[in-house]
């Protein structure tokens, strides 16, 4: 291996070591009104994909989806589903891994918009589970729970700002 190589891997490990910032951190209700849930959106790890990799210096494949039930009650007329995925992702260089998702949408009134939501779910669901394992910075901190009780204290300001909106105006 080149010392180019080296160090450019050194550079990438060094940024996956890092835990993600608040900003990238979202909580909701556990099932049942259990505790509540720390995730990130995935969005919002895609994004980090894209800095940390570069836009071309990835991609993600779906190696298998699989529609798990499809349930459907006389009585409430309406449809319980569950799908899962396997996704692969793979860096540039080759180097890839691969986990899986899952959709379920319960009580829906339409089969087709239940299993269209459940795919796409299953699929980000195994897209940030696969990215997790390249590092912390791309999810895999949020199985620390220790980590996740401090972040989630962390007051995070707006990021919102007109520097950071893309306005076709903005090209000439």
């Amino acid at each position: 291996m080149s010392e180019d190589s080296a160090r450019r891997i050194a550079a990438l490990q060094a940024k996956l070591d890092k835990k993600l910032g608040p900003e990238y951190i979202s909580q909701r209700p556990g099932p049942g009104g259990g505790p509540k849930l720390t995730y990130a959106e995935g969005w919002k790890i895609i994004n980090l994909a894209n800095e940390v990799f570069g836009f071309n210096g990835w991609c993600s494949n779906v190696v298998s989806i699989t529609t798990d039930f499809v349930d459907y009650s006389e009585e409430s007329r309406r449809y319980n589903v569950g799908v899962s995925a396997i996704v692969r992702v793979t860096l540039r260089d080759g180097v890839f891994h691969e986990d899986v998702g899952y959709g379920l949408l319960e009580n829906s009134k339409s089969k087709g918009a239940a299993l269209d939501k459940c795919k796409k779910e299953a699929v980000t669901d195994a897209v940030k589970r696969t990215l997790r394992n390249f590092g912390n910075l791309l999810g895999n901190c949020l199985y620390d729970k220790s980590y996740t009780q401090e972040v989630i204290k962390i007051k995070v300001p707006p990021v919102c700002t007109s520097a950071l909106l893309y306005s076709g105006r903005s090209f000439s």
